[in-house]
C-alpha cells in the first residue's frame, strides 16, 4: 500500500515554482474577525461561525501545502545528504570545466564537407 502511495507521490511531483501556499490572507481574515467587537449576540454567533469556517479553510490550505511539499523532488534526503550531493555536483562541474579548458585548444579538426 505504501509503495503505491509513494509511486503516486513521485508521479505527481511538482516544482518549487508551482507551490501555491497562500495562508496569510486567511490568517488575516481570522484575526480581523476575532478583533471585531459585536454587541449583538446574533452577530457574535454569526461571526463565530464565519471564524470557524475560516479556521477550517486555513487547516485545508495547510494540509494541502504539506502534501505538496512532500511531492517536491529531493525532499526525501536529509540536509547533510543534500549538501554532500551539492558538493559532489560542484566538484564534477569544476572537473569538467577544467577538462574543457585543457582540451579546448589542444586539437583543431578541420572537417571537410564532401
Amino acid at each position: 500500500m505504501e509503495t503505491d502511495e509513494q509511486n503516486l507521490d513521485t508521479s505527481r511531483a511538482i516544482n518549487i515554482d508551482e507551490l501555491n501556499i497562500e495562508i496569510l490572507p486567511v490568517i488575516y481574515e481570522i484575526i480581523r474577525s476575532i478583533e471585531k467587537d459585536h454587541h449583538d449576540s446574533t452577530a457574535k454567533t454569526r461571526e463565530s461561525q464565519d471564524c470557524s469556517q475560516k479556521v477550517l479553510e486555513l487547516q485545508k490550505r495547510l494540509d494541502q501545502a504539506r502534501a505538496d511539499i512532500r511531492t517536491l523532488p529531493g525532499i526525501e534526503f536529509s540536509k547533510e545528504q543534500q549538501l554532500n550531493n551539492l558538493e559532489a555536483l560542484k566538484t564534477q562541474l569544476r572537473l569538467k570545466q577544467e577538462l574543457l579548458q585543457k582540451y579546448r585548444y589542444l586539437y583543431r579538426f578541420d572537417f571537410q564537407k564532401p
